[in-house]
């Protein structure tokens, strides 16, 4: 699905998903990717929301955002209370969604000027 075409390439949006990739700024990604605000999307070495851990979140907490939106695939997952914790005691409010839900909610908050940061699961398909 094609979201819109933005023009202001300062701001990392979510421009298409489908449901193997997610397209940010015209670039697509096949594999877990993040984004977050005032920097290019990175992938995210990660694969699983189960193993999970702190230092996996260490340039999201680097960047400070108000709030994390995590795609979670398909379906949506929940973080483990303890990284929920780890989050929030850095100041980031967290919400898990799936991958499509997340694409969207990240594009809102951002058109709001929230200072959002995006982290998503998807499958390498490469």
């Amino acid at each position: 699905m094609t979201l819109f075409e933005n023009q202001e390439r300062h701001h990392q949006a979510v421009t298409a998903y489908d449901e193997k990739s997610v397209t940010i700024n015209h670039t697509r990604f096949s594999q877990s990717v993040l984004v977050l605000p005032d920097a290019a999307p990175a992938l995210w070495p990660v694969s699983d929301i189960d193993s999970l851990a702190p230092e996996d979140f260490s340039a999201i907490i680097a960047v400070q955002p108000n709030i994390l939106i995590i795609g979670t695939g398909l379906y949506q997952r929940l973080l483990s209370p303890p990284l929920l914790v780890y989050l929030s005691s850095r100041k980031i409010g967290v919400e898990t969604m799936n991958t499509h839900a997340a694409c969207r909610t990240f594009n809102l908050l951002l058109s709001e000027g929230r200072r959002v940061a995006l982290a998503l699961f998807l499958e390498d398909t490469a």
